[in-house]
């Protein structure tokens, strides 16, 4: 009897210890790893509730839905990372939108329209960028301005709707590549790569690891040589060039442009990176884990629907779970920095 209670008790220390261990190797990929497990749990919930959630048409439809919003949140990624915020994007998506439509319809071609859409979000956010970068003026004022700035700029544009009737970008949205019942299109494809994209470029380049240091700490990265100003400006260049991308997206996506668009967008945007693990303080964060934040997000909205219930809802639980990620976040930092 007194073997097997000390096996036993052997077999918890052990486990305790390797707990213990890899949540302080691994503190930074415990939030992500929690998101994961909200999503199955929530896939797993609906399946049994519903019988037929998770269908290779309702997946697939997921991403079809959320594309823009999965765009947005690698931009947003980047910068949150630095320990910055970026307000500007679902306006610049709005402006985006109705400018694009409004250059189309008055027979614009689209191989000038489409470069035009994109490249004024990098121009927003170089002036975002330098604002905070140069002119010392905190992230929240100055993206609280370009908020006003693009949202202003697309009523300017236009005051109602103006439908989009260019035939090359209603492809993006219209088209099914399709393997059995799944199926894909092509903005769903654009918002892969970007995410791609941005994972690759948070891990594995100069840039990345330049972006964790800033986040981490700011001065500590100028001590290292670390070329801080101009990585701080590009960060809100990437955000300013994903809400135009998204924006182009959006507008494949609903068939019009519409001055009103994005309004609370960019929260929907800062809750789902937060959801997926990224740090509101900086300098920890993954671009995949924001992926799996806004399939959270979608999930939610999903199952609102298939329920019948308001939508109203979604913002309900997406709050909830948005402080129960920041205190275990909050948690998680403590116990990494603890001494050993």
């Amino acid at each position: 009897m007194t073997t097997v209670q000390t096996t036993t008790a052997d077999r918890v220390a052990s486990v305790t210890s390797f707990l213990r261990t890899f949540t302080s190797r691994y503190a930074s990929v415990l939030p992500t790893l929690a998101a994961v497990g909200v999503l199955l749990l929530l896939l797993m919930g609906a399946q049994s509730r519903f019988g037929n959630f998770v269908s290779p048409g309702n997946m697939s439809a997921l991403l079809l839905d959320n594309a823009y919003l999965m765009i947005l949140a690698v931009g947003m990624t980047f910068v949150i990372v630095t320990a910055g915020i970026d307000l500007s994007v679902g306006s610049v998506m709005a402006f985006t939108g109705i400018l694009g439509a409004s250059m189309l319809s008055t027979g614009v071609p689209v191989y000038i329209a489409v470069p035009i859409m994109l490249g004024g979000g990098a121009t927003i956010g170089l002036l975002l960028g330098v604002l905070v970068q140069y002119f010392n003026v905190q992230p929240f004022i100055a993206t609280l301005a370009g908020l006003f700035l693009a949202r202003g700029l697309a009523y300017v544009v236009s005051l109602s709707s103006i439908r989009v009737e260019e035939p090359s970008l209603l492809w993006l949205q219209a088209t099914r590549f399709r393997l059995g019942d799944w199926y894909i299109t092509p903005t769903g494809i654009i918002a892969i790569v970007v995410v791609a994209t941005g994972a690759l470029v948070m891990h594995f380049t100069r840039f990345g690891r330049t972006v964790y240091a800033i986040g981490g700490s700011e001065q500590s990265a100028r001590l290292m040589g670390l070329n801080v100003a101009r990585t701080k400006v590009m960060v809100y260049v990437i955000s300013g060039f994903c809400g135009r991308l998204a924006g182009l997206v959006l507008t494949a996506y609903s068939g019009a442009g519409y001055p009103r668009n994005g309004i609370g967008t960019e929260l929907d945007v800062i809750a789902v990176v937060v959801i997926g693990g990224t740090l509101l303080t900086g300098g920890r964060g993954y671009v995949l884990g924001s992926m799996v934040g806004v399939f959270v997000f979608g999930t939610i909205k999903s199952v609102i629907s298939f329920m019948g219930a308001e939508q109203s809802w979604t913002h309900i639980i997406v709050g909830a779970l948005l402080l129960v990620f920041i205190v275990v976040q909050r948690a998680i930092v403590a116990r990494s920095d603890r001494p050993r």
